[in-house]
């Protein structure tokens, strides 16, 4: 069995009041991964274009 079959599995079991806030917990973990995404870029940039960002931050 694999994860997402565990994961269907035990979402069958779960009472109702429970399946909005997994629901809530499963659609913040898809967010999740673009904002460390877009934030990575940004750090990958930071030292090319430091002076660029200093100018934009002083204007």
């Amino acid at each position: 069995m694999n994860t997402k079959e565990q994961i269907i599995q035990e979402i069958e079991h779960l009472p109702e009041p429970l399946l909005a806030e997994a629901l809530e917990f499963v659609r913040a973990l898809q967010v999740k991964p673009l904002e460390g995404k877009a934030f990575q870029a940004y750090l990958d940039s930071e030292e090319k274009w430091s002076e660029v960002y200093r100018r934009l931050a002083d204007s």
